[in-house]
């Protein structure tokens, strides 16, 4: 089977976009706002957090950067109305990152101030290494400007993650802390599974010993129990870190986590440009693509076969 599943991530570019949206349906609450909030709806009723994303990776224009933070305004204003237990992730690529640093800069300043009069809070999310340096001194100015309701995320994956935590430290950040899944070089990047394990947890240990709130982001079974190892042995109370996963991801490993009595939260992204974050998400997890697969193609069978009717 797992021949199966890394064939359908190989094939996945060459896959019909329809094919690719059916694959990648619970991943994403959907493309318009009102998927989103009641994603975040279910999600606050099972005593979890959310992160709404709007997705908007492929944008071109000057025109689509300032539709996207329109977007997030949007969604401010409608977590506040409905009374919804969410904040925002912003991908600057999305604020126009690409189309210039001075623009981006505007973008997320606008969308970080909207997120402040409202008392919410804005997580920058980090992509691939080509866009780190910009990312992390991004933050550091809206920082340095007085503005505390924003994070950042930081990726064990990458060989610098280790010397970005020290150079903050002095911020004491809210850091979402994840593997990360983009495909980086070998001197960028550890490129072993157990490597990049033990840069998660020297990075958690890292941020947790200089007092930073820590978004322990991952469904790794073995990284959740370091994740709750640690967090006892700090003596952390309740609201002082959190555990964070995806949309549709392993949620019995959440269920568990709340239980416990852990916050969690989860991301939850939405809206037309979901091409990109859909491929990155099932070639991350090659097993989840071929059970989608296999199950839409028995769903297909059975049907021409007038199973069901």
């Amino acid at each position: 089977m797992a021949i199966f599943d890394r064939a359908i991530v190989r094939l996945l570019p060459a896959v019909p976009r329809p094919v690719v949206q059916k694959l990648s349906q619970r991943y994403i609450a959907g493309p318009e706002l009102k998927d989103a909030r009641e994603a975040v709806r279910r999600i606050n009723a099972e005593d979890k957090l959310a992160t709404i994303d709007v997705l908007g990776e492929e944008i071109t224009t000057e025109e689509e950067a300032a539709a996207i933070v329109r977007a997030y305004q949007d969604v401010f204003a409608d977590i506040q109305r409905c009374g919804l237990d969410s904040n925002v992730s912003v991908k600057l690529t999305g604020l126009g990152l690409k189309l210039g640093y001075d623009l981006c800069r505007e973008n997320l300043r606008t969308v970080v101030e909207d997120a402040a009069s409202r008392r919410n809070f804005v997580r920058i999310d980090m992509e691939d290494s080509a866009t780190t340096d910009d990312t992390l001194r991004l933050y550091r100015e809206l920082r340095e400007e007085g503005n505390d309701n924003v994070g950042v995320v930081l990726q064990a994956m990458l060989r610098r993650t280790q010397s970005d935590i020290a150079a903050l430290a002095e911020l004491k950040p809210s850091v979402r802390l994840c593997k990360g899944i983009y495909v980086e070089p070998p001197d960028l990047a550890y490129q072993d599974y157990e490597a990049v394990r033990a840069s998660f947890v020297r990075g958690l240990e890292a941020l947790l010993d200089a007092g930073c709130y820590v978004g322990i982001a991952t469904h790794d079974e073995w990284l959740l129990a370091e994740g709750r190892r640690l967090v006892l042995e700090h003596s952390l109370a309740r609201d002082q870190y959190e555990f964070q996963m995806l949309l549709g991801v392993r949620p019995e490993l959440g269920d568990e986590l709340v239980i416990e009595g852990h916050r969690l939260r989860i991301y939850v992204p939405f809206g037309r440009h979901w091409y990109a974050y859909s491929l990155r998400r099932l070639q991350e997890n090659p097993k989840l693509a071929g059970y989608i697969a296999a199950d839409t193609l028995g769903r297909l069978v059975g049907r021409r076969n007038g199973a069901g009717v």
